[in-house]
């Protein structure tokens, strides 16, 4: 199993910004889509926003548009979520996941990390 690694959650007021990384290895990071995903309690994940390999293509849920931004670093293996203007809805578990193709259903994506919380107070 491939071990994607989130980190940069926490607890932030509504209007903050985080910024969540993952890692990846090489062979997973250059050749694979990667995404940001999210469950909040008591309900089902949801996708947040994809990248595709090459990082020319970025996608979002509509209600993150504007506010959030995927991003790759290719020296470091990077994958980022940079989180602006927070609000208590985007309170959730964080999880980045990977797959040979973006346009997979994401439930069937292949490679997921644990997750990082993040908390939005109001």
């Amino acid at each position: 199993q491939v071990q994607l690694v989130e980190s940069g959650g926490g607890l932030v007021q509504a209007g903050g910004s985080l910024r969540l990384s993952c890692t990846a290895p090489e062979n997973i990071f250059s050749t694979y889509a990667m995404g940001w995903f999210r469950q909040a309690p008591g309900k089902e994940r949801d996708f947040v926003g994809s990248i595709t390999t090459n990082g020319a293509s970025t996608y979002y849920k509509n209600a993150v548009k504007g506010r959030f931004t995927i991003s790759k670093d290719n020296a470091k293996k990077t994958l980022s979520l940079q989180m602006n203007n927070l609000k208590p809805d985007d309170t959730a578990i964080y999880f980045c996941a990977a797959n040979p193709s973006i346009t997979t259903p994401f439930k069937e994506w292949t490679n997921w990390g644990q997750g990082t919380q993040v908390t939005v107070s109001s």
